[in-house]
């Protein structure tokens, strides 16, 4: 009996934006080097279904898109299954098309048959060209008149190597409308439940999912397969580390899925990650990649890696992203054909075997931040990868309108990526992590940013003091963090009230250029920059008087670190655009923050071997089952 690897699937909402990560009805060019649509008959119209579409007389439809083309690298490489067939099914005549690529992005023809009435044809491929790179899919084109795709799937006779459920973990605090929109489209999607034991929410926010308008609607379609689970706040990483716990009580659970609360998902992505999962020739983490929940096309996060040197998360290619698949379809995206390798994936949407689990623990207490990168690297070192695999993936809020490196998140970011290199990095004193810590103070204590360094600053101290500290404070270090606040006026947003917020030289406007290209200095001028304005803000007073009108303003894409440590107040808009801050230099803060900084970083450097061993010995209770779950007793 075949096994179903992958459904060809068409949006679940009417939205036009969505169109092009389905099917592709569109014809382009290249003109210097670059994709260049030709023309434009996507309608909305010809899709007749989840599964159906019209293609009408003498047009072309490509399946070579995001959720519909075969990543056939990914299979070949992480799985065992080699032969693989494509069931197109058809009504009246038509031509089908199958193409492959390769991983530098060359399209090759595999095979093309002519049909006509209703008709069923299938393709088989072997996988074995695919170890750098690849997808396979298949257009269709229409003859003299209209006619009517009606499904298709990529199937294998190969069987999986596990075949056990999984249950579903989403974490939430206060997002109780985006839950119960997630939930019902696990209700509406019954191939998906097939696979799934339990759904899992763990609720920690003061607005209960359970009170939202359409749960009891969700809840009677779900049934027993859903459970709501309270508990204080004790951030993602508590949250998750609720569901792992859970789900390891779940018999006919082989796989927990980690899905954020701000989130839309496509439930055939997360058919497809169990799938993926069921057949990985090893126990392997199976990640999501991540479009923008409120621009949709675009693709905000593919597959993931550390930098050893810095000790520092980024996406591989990352200055190719976002990718916007409105303006460059996956067939006019060459560097989308290959195959890319990840370190860890974030966990807006994960699959984790409890294989995994059971070897290497559940989550640190980090609360939030390194807690998915931590996890995986952690996995990775008990010989368990992590895959991001093309074609599963779901929409999140993204971070364009958001700066959480200046509000409370400042002490995780700070902290918990010291952790994990504490407990992982193999480079003495975490390579160049430390340098670079510190030059994060330098350029907020020169944009007048004193809030996230009071955060880091406590984030350092904390882990000074020892690994038993991130159980200490799990539930108090958010609120301390955002009490913090108190003490620095930078950190009110200033919303508008009728009267504008204005400045003595008004706002300062800079030339439009394309992204990355900034006039920023480097070299010598970077140091000559840097110790001049250290000086400057080290020996020149400040005014007390913090009601003058601050000196410009700028708005958030050109308040750079070069440019506001040159002024000594400024208005900056917020990230989001609710309003604006407003900077004041202080030299009694600067000075006191600076010589903590190189205090505080001296002591760190001197003491990480010692601290590497402490945190590594205690691993294991940081991540113990046992550990959490006396946790969970004691906040029930």
């Amino acid at each position: 009996m075949p096994h179903v690897l992958q459904k060809v699937v068409f949006p679940l909402d009417r939205d036009p934006d969505l169109l092009p990560l389905y099917a592709d009805p569109e014809t382009w060019s290249v003109i210097d080097d670059e994709p260049v649509r030709v023309s434009n008959r996507a309608q909305l119209t010809n899709i007749l279904g989840r599964n159906r579409a019209r293609v009408v007389s003498g047009r072309r439809v490509s399946f070579g898109t995001y959720f519909n083309a075969f990543p056939a690298s990914y299979w070949q490489h992480w799985t065992p299954v080699r032969d693989v067939a494509l069931t197109v099914r058809t009504q009246g005549p038509a031509t089908i098309l199958l193409y492959r690529s390769n991983g530098s992005g060359t399209k090759q023809r595999i095979e093309t048959r002519e049909v006509d009435g209703e008709a069923t044809s299938t393709f088989h491929v072997t996988l074995d060209q695919y170890s750098d790179g690849g997808w396979i899919w298949f257009d269709i084109a229409a003859d003299e008149k209209a006619m009517t795709f009606e499904g298709a799937e990529w199937t294998t006779e190969t069987a999986p190597v596990r075949h056990g459920k999984a249950s579903i973990g989403i974490t939430t605090y206060n997002k109780p409308d985006y839950c119960v929109e997630t939930l019902r489209s696990l209700s509406d999607a019954p191939d998906l439940l097939e696979l799934i034991d339990r759904v899992f929410v763990i609720d920690q926010g003061t607005q209960r999912v359970a009170d939202e308008d359409g749960y009891t609607d969700v809840a009677a379609a779900l049934g027993e397969t859903l459970a709501i689970l309270t508990q204080p706040n004790l951030g993602g990483s508590g949250g998750f580390a609720r569901a792992m716990s859970e789900t390891l009580a779940r018999p006919e659970s082989d796989f927990i899925q980690l899905l954020d609360d701000d989130v839309r998902i496509e439930p055939e992505s997360v058919r497809r990650s169990v799938v993926f999962g069921r057949y990985a020739s090893t126990p392997t983490i199976v990640g999501a990649h991540m479009f923008d929940l409120l621009d949709r096309p675009k693709l905000h996060a593919w597959a993931e890696v550390v930098d050893e040197a810095p000790f520092m998360w980024r996406a591989l290619y990352q200055e190719k992203l976002p990718h916007d698949f409105s303006v460059a379809n996956l067939r006019q995206s060459p560097m989308l054909h290959m195959r890319m390798d990840a370190d860890y994936n974030g966990w807006w949407m994960c699959l984790i075997p409890l294989e995994i689990i059971r070897k290497v623990g559940l989550s640190l207490p980090a609360f939030i931040k390194w807690d998915d990168a931590e996890f995986c690297l952690r996995a990775g070192e008990a010989g368990f990868p992590t895959v991001s695999v093309p074609g599963v993936a779901l929409w999140h809020v993204s971070w364009v309108g958001k700066d959480d490196s200046i509000d409370w998140q400042a002490y995780f970011h700070a902290r918990n990526r010291i952790v994990a290199a504490l407990l992982h990095s193999s480079l003495p004193g975490g390579g160049t992590l430390l340098r670079h810590s510190r030059r994060l103070d330098l350029k907020h204590l020169m944009m007048m940013q004193y809030y996230p360094v009071a955060l880091r600053h406590q984030a350092i101290r904390d882990l000074l003091s020892g690994p038993e500290h991130m159980w200490a404070n799990l539930a108090t270090a958010m609120p301390a963090a955002r009490a913090l606040a108190a003490d620095y006026p930078e950190t009110v947003v200033h919303t508008d009230t009728g009267v504008p917020l204005r400045s003595r030289r008004g706002r300062q406007v800079f030339p439009l250029r394309r992204r990355h290209e900034y006039d920023n200095p480097t070299g010598w001028r970077l140091r000559w920059f840097t110790a001049s304005t250290l000086a400057s803000h080290w020996l020149r007073p400040t005014s007390g008087d913090r009601s003058a009108l601050p000196e410009v303003e700028y708005g958030k894409e050109d308040a750079l670190w070069w440019r506001v440590p040159l002024v000594d107040s400024a208005i900056v808009s917020a990230a989001n655009g609710s309003g604006k801050n407003v900077y004041v230099r202080d030299r009694t803060t600067f000075r006191r923050m600076l010589m903590d900084s190189v205090r505080l970083h001296r002591r760190l450097r001197r003491e990480w071997p010692g601290l590497s061993r402490r945190y590594r010995a205690a691993a294991s209770d940081l991540t113990s089952v046992e550990r959490w779950r006396t946790v969970f007793e004691d906040n029930t």
